[in-house]
């Protein structure tokens, strides 16, 4: 937990008061997600598990920022989506061309 005069706004750095803030998972972008995950795969493959099931923290936001932390969610959401098809299609059209 952090002290509540070390509030600022994980999105925008704004400090903010603690009857303010709200709280959310951070934000992980999918090059920090793919990354983590490749390093993990190397490192350690026994802790993957934890990384992708634990909850995360959750870390203070300002109210104002709440639509451009959705947008940039959405965002990555959609960029993830783009490369799990991208790695789909290089396993699956690989396949279908050997069955012809």
């Amino acid at each position: 937990m952090q002290l509540e005069s070390d509030l600022h706004c994980a999105l925008t750095g704004r400090r903010l008061r603690p009857d303010e803030a709200y709280w959310a998972p951070p934000l992980i972008t999918t090059s920090e997600l793919i990354s983590t995950i490749w390093r993990t795969l190397l490192t350690n493959p026994n802790n993957l598990s934890h990384i992708l099931m634990d909850e995360p923290t959750n870390v203070p936001y300002a109210p104002e920022a709440r639509q451009e932390l959705a947008r940039r969610r959405s965002t990555e959401q959609a960029k993830l989506l783009g490369v799990l098809l991208l790695v789909a299609a290089l396993v699956i059209i690989p396949i279908v061309m050997l069955m012809m």
